[in-house]
C-alpha cells in the first residue's frame, strides 16, 4: 500500500527559491509536495505580517497625521487588535469547507483592506479598516500553520512551522520603512504596497492544493455534522489542555502586545532614532533574529516541545523587560536576542499547541487559540492605557505586564 501524505515520495529535491533563504540553515530531506506547500503558504503569510508589521513600525507617523492624542494609543491599538476575534468564526469554517478555499479567500480579503487603508481619512475609518484586515491576516496565518502540520511529517513538523515564520519575517515592511519620510504621501504609500498580492492571487489559486489529510478526513465525515460541533467536541473532550494552553497565550499576549506595539515608538522618543535607523535594525538584525524560527523548530523536534517552549518563553519575558529598562550600547543586541526569543516562542507554541488536537478539531483549536491571545492582547493594550496614566511612561507600564507573565514557563512544565 502507497504510503500517505506523500511519505513515499524521493526527498532529494530542493526548490529553486531556497538558495533565496539562507537564513533557514540546512534543511531536513522533504517532499517535492512539502516544498511547494512551504513555499506557497510562505509566499501568502510573507505578505500577510507585512500588513501587521506596517501598523507598529508606522505609529509615530500615523499618531502625528491622524491626531491620535497619547493616552488613546494603547486603546486605538486594542482596537485594532480585536479585529483578530472573528478569524475564530473562519477557522471553523475550514474545518467544514477545507483549508484551501478558506486560505485563498483571506488572502483576497486581508490584500484589499490593506491597500484601502492607504486612503483612510481619519483614525475611524483607519480602525475599522485595520480590525477587518487584521481578522482575515490573522485567519489566513493560523491556516498556513494547519496546512503545515497536515503536510508534514511529526519528525520535522517544528522545522516547517518555524521555516513559515522565518520566510514571514518583515524585511521588506522594515526596509520599506527607512523611506517614510521621502515617499509622497509617507505610510501611506507602504499601506497602497498591500495590493501587491492580488498580482499572484491566480496563481496559487492553481497550484495551491488541499491537504490530504483534511481530504480524508473530509470523506469519513457525516455530511450532518454542524460547523459548531468541532468546537462543542474540543471543549468536552479536551478542557484540560485547552485551559492550560489558553493561559499561557493570555499572558504573553498580556505581556508582547504592547512591547510590540510600542517598540518602533519607544526608539523614536526616547532614544531619538530616525525611521531609517529603525527600519535597518529591523532589517539586518532582524535577519539574525529570525533564525529564532528555525533554530526553535529544530530544537523542539530533537528535544520535545515542552522544554523548548519554556526556554523560549522565559527568555522573551526577561530580553523584553531588559530591553525597556537599559540604553546605550545594549540596545541593539537586546532587541536582536528579544525577538530572537519571541520568535522562537511563537514557533513552539503554535507547534506544542496544533498537536494537542487531531485533524478534526486543529483549526477550531488554533482559532480558539487566537481568540485567547486576541483577548490578552487587546486587555493588555488597554491596561497599558490605564497604566501610563498613573505611571506616566509607556516603557514603565510595559515593563510591569511582561513581569506578569513570568508565571507562563512554569504553566507549561506543568501540561
Amino acid at each position: 500500500m502507497t504510503e500517505p501524505y506523500g511519505q513515499a515520495e524521493s526527498r532529494a529535491y530542493r526548490p529553486a527559491w531556497l538558495k533565496w533563504t539562507p537564513f533557514l540553515g540546512r534543511p531536513p530531506a522533504l517532499t517535492r509536495r512539502q516544498w511547494q506547500v512551504l513555499g506557497l503558504v510562505g509566499a501568502a503569510s510573507f505578505f500577510e505580517l507585512y500588513d501587521l508589521f506596517l501598523f507598529s513600525l508606522s505609529l509615530k507617523q500615523i499618531q502625528q497625521e491622524l491626531g491620535i492624542p497619547e493616552d488613546q494609543l494603547g486603546r486605538l491599538g486594542a482596537l485594532v487588535r480585536f479585529g483578530a476575534l472573528p478569524a475564530f468564526v473562519i477557522t471553523l469554517l475550514a474545518d467544514r469547507v477545507g483549508r484551501r478555499r478558506v486560505l485563498l479567500v483571506t488572502i483576497l480579503a486581508y490584500t484589499l483592506l490593506t491597500g484601502a487603508t492607504a486612503f483612510a481619512p481619519d483614525a475611524r475609518t483607519f480602525v475599522i479598516l485595520q480590525f477587518f484586515a487584521r481578522t482575515f491576516a490573522v485567519a489566513e496565518a493560523l491556516l498556513a500553520v494547519v496546512v503545515i502540520v497536515e503536510e508534514f511529517d511529526p519528525s520535522v513538523r517544528g522545522w516547517g512551522i518555524g521555516a513559515l515564520g522565518a520566510i514571514q519575517a518583515a524585511g521588506v515592511a522594515a526596509l520599506l520603512f527607512t523611506q517614510v519620510d521621502l515617499l509622497p504621501f509617507g505610510w501611506r504609500s507602504l499601506y497602497f504596497i498591500g495590493f501587491g498580492p492580488l498580482l499572484i492571487l491566480a496563481y496559487w489559486r492553481r497550484a495551491l492544493p488541499e491537504t490530504d489529510r483534511f481530504t480524508a478526513h473530509a470523506e469519513s465525515r457525516s455530511r450532518q455534522t454542524s460547523v459548531l460541533r468541532p468546537f462543542v467536541d474540543l471543549a468536552r473532550m479536551y478542557p484540560g489542555r485547552f485551559v492550560a494552553l489558553a493561559a499561557v497565550v493570555f499572558l504573553l499576549e498580556l505581556a508582547e502586545s504592547p512591547a510590540g506595539f510600542f517598540g518602533p515608538k519607544y526608539l523614536q522618543d526616547v532614544h531619538g532614532w530616525a525611521p531609517a535607523s529603525i527600519g535597518l535594525l529591523t532589517f539586518f538584525g532582524g535577519a539574525l533574529a529570525v533564525m529564532g524560527n528555525t533554530v526553535a523548530g529544530r530544537w523542539s523536534d530533537q528535544w520535545g516541545r515542552r522544554r523548548v517552549t519554556m526556554i523560549f518563553i522565559a527568555g522573551q519575558i526577561a530580553f523584553t523587560i531588559a530591553y525597556y529598562n537599559l540604553f546605550g550600547w545594549a540596545l541593539m543586541p537586546l532587541w536582536i536576542v528579544m525577538v530572537f526569543m519571541i520568535m522562537g516562542a511563537n514557533v513552539t507554541l503554535k507547534a506544542y499547541g496544533a498537536e494537542m488536537f487531531p485533524t478534526s478539531y486543529r483549526s477550531t483549536a488554533v482559532g480558539m487559540r487566537v481568540v485567547i491571545g486576541t483577548l490578552g492582547g487587546s486587555f493588555g493594550l488597554l491596561l497599558e492605557s490605564e497604566l501610563y496614566s498613573t505611571m506616566g511612561s509607556h516603557w514603565g507600564a510595559i515593563s510591569l505586564l511582561a513581569a506578569a507573565a513570568l508565571v507562563c514557563p512554569l504553566i507549561v512544565a506543568g501540561c
